[in-house]
């Protein structure tokens, strides 16, 4: 079986968000997959797909907190600022955490570890709709 369908998630502010709820409603497919495979791809180069923590928020605050440190806004050396302060580091930080996951599918469930979690990585200080592109493969469950 192979799916392709494209969706959208709510706009978020910026930061690091569980998003892992939102991608499996957009997604009643996957439970007609027995083994497979989930690629996820934002269509978008300001913004992140991440797997992490999915129970302490505070994981998500220090990620935020830790690629603000690491890629600064305003830096003196960035030509590309035509939307504003956020918008090369936007970029940078998009390069660094990617655009894209593959996610094992098990009995119709993302097999994920108990503390995984899928993240939104937003970075830009006013973002509207994510476009996510998702693909599934694998054998059915009939």
């Amino acid at each position: 079986m192979w799916l392709q369908k494209e969706f959208r998630l709510r706009a978020k502010s910026r930061g690091f968000h569980l998003v892992t709820d939102e991608v499996i409603s957009a997604l009643p497919e996957l439970k007609q997959i027995e083994c497979g495979l989930l690629h996820l791809f934002i269509q978008h180069t300001s913004a992140s797909l991440s797997i992490n923590e999915n129970a302490d928020p505070t994981v998500r605050e220090d990620l935020e907190n830790h690629f603000n440190h690491l890629v600064p806004e305003g830096a003196p050396y960035y030509r590309h600022d035509y939307e504003g302060d956020d918008d090369m580091p936007a970029h940078i930080k998009n390069c660094i955490l990617g655009s894209s996951l593959m996610l094992p599918i098990t009995g119709g469930k993302l097999n994920l570890g108990i503390w995984q979690g899928i993240y939104l990585c937003e970075h830009r200080n006013k973002s509207g709709w994510r476009s996510l592109v998702a693909t599934l493969q694998g054998n059915g469950t009939e």
